[in-house]
């Protein structure tokens, strides 16, 4: 009975795989072991009443309402279609550098991601706007459909991440846990900010190593592209001079103005996460109307996908609780801490036993699900060996952006997939995401040689 917990994490495994609801698979996995522990007399049903408690803690938890805001803050910033603005005045100054168009798109795709957060809407809009541009001039599908793939998920890593939000609520409750099993009772905590702060630095080194091989690993056919003689598209034809800088002066400073009043009011602590997520959604809702494309249509679609993200959150959470709860009924905690300590090695084999199964776990499972059932597991166990908490949440992050690639549940070769031309083969897009893998896998080795890349900035302004 003793390796209960190991085989609940087992099957539930087995029953994602199966193609289950997330949410249900959870709570019934756990619902099913609850039973079988009952049954042998391993644990007392009744802590099942504890449930509501952790419920009544997750909805009233004010740092998970930013998730619903930068949803809505995400989504009306795409039917505001700055991104077509952005990807054209971009292009256009890029494009005597051989592989400007695509250095374009990781450029855009990284003003996007510090804006909106969303990796669906990001690979979407960018497989619309700019593959068939890209195949025109000469990409081959596989390395067009890498660079939007890969940029798409810079979401995943660059503020003001959904993923970093819900990273940060399940990492400061796991080291307020830790804190207090080392007979700490006045913990500390670590806030979404100071996970904001330690994310930045890591995700623009990602953006210098994507546009690193954008323009020095070309392939042949953009070595002989001329772009001057190449027939455009109407989003990327533009005049230059005064046209271009009035393009350039639209698309940049409203974008880079929401960036700077969301994020910047986080990093320097003049509002908190959920405050900075509804001065965010106000915003886009004003640029949406600059752009004409506020009407009751787009609010409700708005509405209507905001609702649908937030619901699906909450919904994995409320399932990752009971999980949560049943396994360290069943001894889970217990049974992590010895097996932890018992390798050789200490806290540094025990990350990177841990970093090499949330790899392992992206090839199978969402970034959301990892995030609520492995996290809360290894997190307090990590934290009490002494690993900083904000270097083991950028670290868990990054190693999280894979879980966006790597076949064949990556969500955003689903999402590009359904956006990409007929020409586009599903192996082209899974052959042209293996370099970016690697540059995420290299960010992650740099991180683990040098943590002040994370450290440093949360130390500079939460001091």
């Amino acid at each position: 009975m003793a390796y209960l917990p190991a085989l609940l994490f087992a099957f539930l495994c087995c029953v994602l795989m199966l193609g289950y609801p997330v949410a249900f698979s959870l709570a019934g996995s756990a619902l099913i072991f609850a039973y079988i522990g009952a049954w042998f007399g391993v644990i007392d049903a009744s802590f099942l009443w504890l449930l509501p408690n952790r419920l009544f803690g997750i909805l009233n938890n004010q740092t998970l309402l930013a998730v619903p805001l930068f949803v809505y803050m995400g989504v009306m910033l795409e039917k505001s279609q700055l991104a077509e603005q952005l990807l054209a005045a971009m292009n256009h100054l890029l494009k005597r550098v051989n592989g400007g168009l695509g250095m374009a798109v990781v450029l855009v795709g990284m003003l996007l991601a510090a804006s909106t957060g969303i990796v669906g809407a990001t690979v979407v809009t960018l497989a619309v706007l700019a593959l068939p541009g890209m195949l025109n001039r000469g990409y081959g599908p596989a390395r067009a459909a890498g660079i939007v793939a890969a940029t798409g998920t810079l979401g995943q890593i660059l503020p003001p991440s959904i993923a970093l939000v819900l990273l940060g609520d399940m990492l400061s409750s796991a080291y307020q846990q830790a804190q207090l099993k080392l007979g700490v009772f006045s913990p500390k905590t670590v806030s979404v900010g100071e996970l904001f702060a330690g994310a930045l630095v890591p995700g623009l080194i990602l953006v210098l190593l994507y546009l690193a091989y954008v323009l020095f690993v070309p392939c042949k056919q953009e070595a002989q592209e001329d772009l001057e003689q190449q027939e455009t598209d109407k989003v990327l034809d533009l005049a230059t001079g005064a046209a271009l800088g009035w393009l350039l002066f639209r698309a940049l400073v409203p974008t880079l103005s929401l960036i700077f009043v969301v994020l910047g009011s986080i990093l320097f602590g003049f509002a908190t996460p959920t405050e900075a997520a509804a001065v965010g959604a106000f915003g886009a809702t004003v640029l949406a109307a600059v752009q004409g494309r506020l009407n009751l249509h787009t609010l409700r679609e708005v509405g209507r996908s905001s609702l649908h993200v937030t619901s699906m959150v909450f919904m994995i959470l409320i399932g990752a609780a009971l999980f949560s709860l049943v396994f360290y009924a069943l001894g889970g905690e217990t049974l992590v801490h010895q097996w932890f300590h018992s390798l050789p090695g200490g806290p540094i084999a025990a990350m990177a036993v841990v970093m090499l199964l949330i790899f392992l776990l992206g090839f199978i499972l969402d970034f959301i699900e990892i995030t609520f059932v492995v996290v809360p597991i290894v997190g307090p166990v990590l934290l009490a060996m002494g690993i900083d908490p904000v270097w083991l949440g950028v670290m868990i992050a990054v190693n999280l952006q894979t879980s966006f690639l790597t076949p064949p549940f990556g969500f955003a070769l689903f999402y590009l997939r359904g956006a990409a031309p007929d020409s586009i083969k599903t192996a082209d897009i899974y052959r042209g995401v293996v370099p970016f893998i690697g540059l995420q896998l290299l960010m992650l080795l740099l991180l683990a040689c040098w943590p002040a890349l994370a450290t440093w900035l949360p130390s500079v302004l939460y001091s």
